[in-house]
Parts: C-alpha cells; sequence; structure tokens
C-alpha cells in the first residue's frame, strides 16, 4: 500500500477514533445528568399529585381525574396510588411511550433508568395513601440521539475538510517522491537525471539530495569508465602520428570485411609514399612527419566525400597508408585519381616533398573469401608496377574471365531495374539467425532479420551484394519500409521478438522519421516485439537520437546500436539514450580467444556498459574458444555462425 493511502487511511481512523471517544464521553456526562432529570422529573411530579389529592383522597373519581391529568401531560412508565392501611391501589395508569425518531439499538446502547419518586398524602394528620411516580426517559433519549447526530455530522464534516486539505498538502509535499521515482526509474533506463526543485520539507530534502549526489558520482563514474575505454582503443588501434588507425585496426576491419558474407565486396587503395628513407635523411624528421600528416588529411578528405560510413583509413607503415572502401563505380574512380593526383602534386610544389610523384597508390578489388595476403600480395605487386612506371595511380587489371563476368553486376540499369522491381512488390525474402544467451545457450533473445534477393534462376543474393547499389541509388528509406512491413506481417504468423537493421536515411529528418514510424503506430501491439538496430555509423546527432527514442518510446519499439566498435566517443552518451542493446562489431570478436588486445578491448566496453545495466551482445562467434572467452568476460548474448546460420523466415 502506497504512502499516499496510508495517511488517508491513517486520517480517517484518527476521526472515527475521535469520534467514538467524543461519544463515549457525551454519553458518560449526559447519563448523570439526564438520570437526575428524570429522578427530579418524577419527584416533582409525586409531590404535586401528592399535594392536589390531600382535599380529594376520599373521591375515587376526582383522584382518578387527577392521576390521568398527570400522566397525560408528561412522559411517564406509571402513576399508582396506593392504600397504606391495605396497600392495594386505589389507581393506576402505566403504558410504554415509543419515540419513532430513536432506534431501538441506540436505546439499548444509552441503557438510560427512568426516574422514579413518591409522595404521602394526608387526611388530616393520618397518612392515608402513597403516590408513586416512575417517569419515562424517552425525552433524554431523544435530546441525546439528536445531540449525537448533530456531533457525527460535525465531526465527519470537519473530517473531510481535513481530507481535503490532507489530500492537497500530501500531493503537494510528496511530490517530490515522485521525482525521485522518475530519477531511479531513469537510472534503471540508463539515463542520468539530476533534481533542480529541491523539496523545503528538510527530510524529503536530504533523500533527494543523496539521490543527486548518487546520480552525478555514477555519471561521473560511466564516464570515467568511457575516457579510458576510448583513451585504450586510441593506444590500441590509431596512429599518434596521422591520427588516422594504424595498422592492427586495419588488420582486423579487412579480415572482417572478407570474413563476413553479409559484408559488400569492395576495393583497397593502398598509398606509398616515394623515397620515404631518403626525405628523412634529406629533409629531416620534422618535415617528414608533416608531409605524411598531410597525406593523411588528404585521404580524410577523400574518404568524407567519396565514400559511404562503412570505410577505413589507416597508416599501415612507415609512409604507406590504405584505404578500404566499398564498391567503387570506373567513373567515380576517374574522378577520385584526378582529385587526389593533384593534390599530391601540390605537396610538392610547397616544398613538402622534394621527388615527384611524391606518393603513388593503386586500386585492389576483394571480395567475400578472399584472404587478406592474397589482396596485399596483389596491391604491392599493382604498387611495385607504378614505381617502376614513376605513374601516381595504378589499378589491379584482376582476371579478365571474372572481369567479364563481373560486368552485368556493375550496370546501373540493371541495378535500378532489379531493385525497383522487388520495392514495389515488396518481395525481399526474410532470413533470420537466432541471437542467444551466452550463458544459457538454449534462451533465445531474438532473431536478427536479414534480407536476401531471389533471382529468376533461384539464387539468393545476399545483402551484401546489394546493399551498395541501394545507397548508391539512394533507395535506403524505401528499402527499409518496405522490410518494416514485411516483417510486421511475418510477426502476426509467431510470437518471436526480432531485429531489424535499418538505415540512417530513415531518421535523418523528421518527415522520413514519421513515415516510418507510421506502420509501428498502426500495430503497437507487433511493435513491442520489435527492436530496431542502428549502425553505429549510421547515428545521426545526440540530440536527434534522443528525439528519435523518445518517439520509439511511443511506439512500443526499441533501438539497439549494431556493429560498435569504432565510434567509442558515444559511449558517453548512451545513458542518456536507453539503448535495448549494443552489439559489438565481430571483427573484435574473431579470434579474440587468441589475441589478447581484443579481449582487453571487449573487457573494458562490457565494464563501460555494465554500470548503466546497458546488455553487451557479440557478433559472428564462430569457434567454441571465443564464446568461452565471452561467457568468462560476462557478456550478455552472442550471435553467429557457431550457434546456427541464416534460416528461412518468410512462409
Amino acid at each position: 500500500m502506497s504512502l499516499y493511502k496510508q495517511l488517508l487511511i491513517g486520517i480517517c481512523l484518527f476521526t472515527f477514533i475521535l469520534f467514538c471517544g467524543n461519544f463515549v464521553v457525551t454519553l458518560e456526562s449526559s447519563r448523570d445528568q439526564y438520570r437526575n432529570q428524570l429522578s427530579a422529573h418524577a419527584q416533582d411530579a409525586a409531590t404535586a399529585l401528592g399535594l392536589s389529592l390531600t382535599t380529594h383522597i376520599d373521591d375515587p373519581t376526582m383522584t382518578e381525574l387527577m392521576v390521568n391529568s398527570i400522566f397525560d401531560s408528561g412522559y411517564f412508565y406509571s402513576i399508582r396510588v396506593m392504600d397504606i392501611k391495605t396497600g392495594k391501589a386505589i389507581i393506576e395508569r402505566s403504558d410504554t411511550p415509543q419515540s419513532a425518531s430513536v432506534p431501538h439499538w441506540f436505546v439499548k446502547l444509552v441503557a438510560l433508568n427512568p426516574g422514579m419518586g413518591d409522595a404521602i398524602v394526608m387526611r388530616g394528620w393520618t397518612q392515608a395513601a402513597r403516590v408513586e411516580v416512575v417517569s419515562h426517559p424517552m425525552f433524554a433519549l431523544a435530546r441525546l440521539w439528536d445531540s449525537t447526530i448533530a456531533s457525527f455530522l460535525w465531526l465527519v464534516g470537519c473530517s473531510m475538510l481535513c481530507v481535503l486539505v490532507m489530500i492537497l498538502l500530501l500531493r503537494r509535499r510528496l511530490r517530490p517522491l515522485n521525482y525521485i521515482v522518475e530519477q531511479a526509474l531513469a537510472i534503471s533506463h540508463r539515463q542520468f537525471l539530476n533534481l533542480s526543485a529541491l523539496p523545503k520539507t528538510p527530510e524529503l530534502r536530504r533523500v533527494v539530495d543523496a539521490m543527486n549526489m548518487m546520480v552525478t558520482q555514477l555519471q561521473a563514474l560511466f564516464r570515467e569508465q568511457a575516457q579510458r575505454t576510448e583513451t585504450l582503443r586510441q593506444e590500441a588501434y590509431h596512429d599518434p602520428l596521422t591520427g588516422v588507425s594504424n595498422r592492427r585496426a586495419f588488420d582486423i576491419h579487412l579480415q572482417s570485411r572478407l570474413s563476413d558474407e553479409e559484408q559488400p565486396s569492395g576495393h583497397l587503395i593502398l598509398l606509398r609514399v616515394q623515397d620515404l628513407t631518403g626525405l628523412n635523411q634529406r629533409m629531416g624528421g620534422a618535415r617528414t612527419d608533416e608531409l605524411l600528416q598531410a597525406i593523411a588529411h588528404l585521404l580524410m578528405e577523400t574518404q568524407q566525400r567519396f565514400f559511404h560510413a562503412d570505410s577505413l583509413l589507416a597508416r599501415v607503415r612507415g609512409g604507406e597508408f590504405a584505404l578500404i572502401t566499398p564498391e567503387i563505380l570506373p567513373q567515380e574512380m576517374d574522378t577520385l585519381v584526378t582529385m587526389l593526383s593533384t593534390q599530391l602534386k601540390a605537396l610538392h610544389e610547397t616544398g613538402l616533398s622534394d621527388v615527384t610523384p611524391v606518393a603513388h597508390f593503386v586500386q585492389v578489388p576483394f571480395h567475400y573469401g578472399d584472404t587478406p595476403q592474397t589482396v596485399l600480395s596483389q596491391a604491392d605487386h599493382t604498387l611495385a608496377m607504378a614505381e617502376t612506371e614513376m605513374r601516381y595511380f595504378a589499378i589491379h587489371s584482376g582476371d579478365p574471365q571474372t572481369q567479364t563476368t563481373a560486368e552485368p553486376e556493375d550496370d546501373h540499369h540493371v541495378w535500378h531495374t532489379r531493385l525497383t522491381s522487388v520495392l514495389q512488390n515488396e518481395s525481399f525474402e526474410l532470413f533470420s539467425q537466432p541471437v542467444y544467451e551466452c550463458n544459457h545457450q538454449h534462451i533465445v533473445i531474438h532473431h536478427k532479420i536479414l534480407a536476401r534477393i531471389k533471382m529468376p534462376d533461384g539464387e539468393m543474393i545476399a545483402a551484401g551484394r546489394f546493399m551498395p547499389w541501394v545507397h548508391r541509388l539512394a533507395l535506403g528509406r524505401r528499402m527499409d519500409l518496405v522490410m518494416l512491413r514485411q516483417t510486421l506481417r511475418e510477426m502476426q504468423n509467431s510470437d518471436h521478438r526480432l531485429a531489424l537493421s535499418i538505415s540512417g536515411e530513415s531518421v535523418a529528418d523528421e518527415a522520413s522519421l514519421n513515415a516510418f514510424l507510421q506502420p509501428l503506430r498502426q500495430a503497437p501491439q507487433l511493435a513491442a516485439r520489435l527492436t530496431l538496430e542502428l549502425d553505429e555509423n549510421e547515428l545521426p546527432d545526440p540530440e536527434r537520437v534522443s528525439m528519435l527514442m523518445k518517439k520509439l518510446r511511443e511506439t512500443g519499439c526499441r533501438l539497439g546500436l549494431q556493429h560498435f566498435g569504432g565510434r567509442f566517443h558515444l559511449i558517453g552518451n548512451l545513458p542518456q539514450w536507453g539503448l535495448a542493446w549494443i552489439k559489438v562489431d565481430g571483427s573484435y570478436i574473431h579470434h579474440i580467444d587468441t589475441e589478447a588486445d581484443k579481449k582487453l578491448f571487449i573487457e573494458a566496453i562490457y565494464w563501460a556498459t555494465r554500470q548503466i545495466n546497458l546488455p553487451l551482445i557479440a557478433e559472428r562467434v564462430e569457434t567454441e574458444g571465443e564464446l568461452a572467452v565471452l561467457e568468462k568476460i560476462g557478456l550478455y548474448g552472442a550471435m553467429g555462425r557457431y550457434f546456427a546460420d541464416a534460416s528461412t523466415l518468410t512462409r
């Protein structure tokens, strides 16, 4: 029972006890008073009748007339005139008057005894008769009942007024408790709220101060842990000179791209500064470092201008830089080569290098199933050819047969026609992959939805092949909406909890977000079992994410973060968002049982998210050794081929 109800019940009980005590005190004091009045009333009637009968005691008719007159004029049980010598009644009147206004239970409760009086009737100097009068307490009971009712109504009125005043007072005084509850619930939802308005009640003020202090300390502790995690990432996977990723991060990302069927094919652009050792000797270390920083800056600008968020720039060694990108169309690559070559020439003209070309760079395609050694070997071989021919750029030609076969796949019109047809017919093939609890591998947390396109010959095209064209043709919003509708239809046939990936385009502006949320608003019972997932590279600004979380909560849907591992500065915003979970990118899980830096890194993320009770799920778990390490660390869930491959969801 709430404190509010307890206080109200206490007030009502106090009023009832007050009424009962007042009734008992009033009854006891009134009972003696009314008993004396009844006795006096009976005695006065007996005395008056005795005096009146002195001259008429021998006249039976006159005696009866006087007795009847006295009896009918008052409240009496009985009046008797007794002969003293014989002890017999000369005349007697008796009755039991009833009052309809006084209930019988009240009469029995009060138990007011009747008053009695007597007088002697004289005949000369001789006692002739005795008058006995017994008065009835009816009038006293009626007055006592009326006073009780009046007292009850007065106390009820005062109690009602008191209750109303206490309700208003309690609501005002207990309002800080509601704020404290909201604050505690916010902490459970991984949000830190401080109450700025302190209550005036000293006891509640101390509680609110203590809660604010606890929230502040938790927030500071979380930020400290997040900062420590970001520092660890910078030291482990960042090049301190140029500010880009280092060789370790490059190896992890390339291995992840080549081993994940869901990832699209792409290209590796490898750049090598010409004669770095000679430059260092001729121009000095400081000027050489300045050149490397300038080249890193040029490559970062190129990355931001030409490629989708799914790319990585790294300094792999000395004067070598690598850029892992999605697939590049020939016309896009021509523009990139022209721009980058011009910028490299400008570095020579400004004196940052005394050789030309300043650097050579090459483009090498890669696909799912290739090995990192093969891709890097091809890049080194092509780069050696460019250096020999003294050209800025060279491209790896690859296998002519493969190139010819791939031509139709790269045709803009073919992919536009294919994707438009699938979107219009809402005919994506839905696959699902289960996500299990690490410590209870028989418990399924949810199923991850994966999209496929079925070709006329029955071949299933994975998302890694068509997603680059979805982005290139700006069809991300349409695909998200179609996938959501298909998923909601499938959810009507099962009670599973599902997770669906969406692109940042669907939440980038208000119009797109409202259009996307409309199917969820129409099916709130299904939305409660659905969690949307955004890639960490697709996240909008923090304020936009907070607004998105608010709108999703209104529909009953939740939001999770997938492929997490690069933007660790986001950890500081996690408490205020209240995400459903974070899925760690599979590149940090691969070989975690043999690579200590990955284990240390995942542990740092785990302890940062554990402080705000944010579940951490591992992607692409492939071996028992990897799962054993994740269990030991304490991760909440895991998914990958170790558990199960993707299976058909569409019925």
